[in-house]
């Protein structure tokens, strides 16, 4: 069964940048991965994908420019994946609860991590 647990979050100034992890336990084979937010009373939505082969990365227009993901290797010895999503030039607008996930979102949702971009 897979597990996502995204980390890294945290309270930053306007302007600043921050890397948010996704720790992915179990088998996580053949789809790429996507990043989701959600803030208070709006629904969540999808903010940056990137395909199996890691080579596509496509973000939404909002985050265009200022938001990008990358990954590590895959860990065998603990069958983990990791990825992140590297922000740049934080809003107040990108405050959210992030999320990871598969693009058609198939796996459990994991707690999230907050984002809190103060001006």
């Amino acid at each position: 069964q897979v597990q996502l647990v995204e980390s890294v979050g945290g309270l930053v100034q306007v302007g600043a940048s921050l890397a948010l992890r996704c720790t992915i336990t179990g088998p996580f084979r053949g789809l790429g991965l996507s990043w989701y937010r959600q803030s208070p009373g709006s629904e969540r939505e999808r903010v940056a994908s990137m395909d199996w082969g890691g080579m596509n990365i496509d973000c939404v227009d909002s985050v265009k420019g200022r938001f990008t993901m990358d990954r590590d290797t895959y860990d065998r010895d603990r069958s983990t994946s990791t990825y992140y999503l590297r922000m740049t030039a934080l809003k107040p607008e990108d405050t959210a609860v992030y999320y990871c996930n598969r693009p058609d979102a198939r796996e459990n949702w994991g707690p999230g991590t907050q984002v809190t971009v103060s001006s």
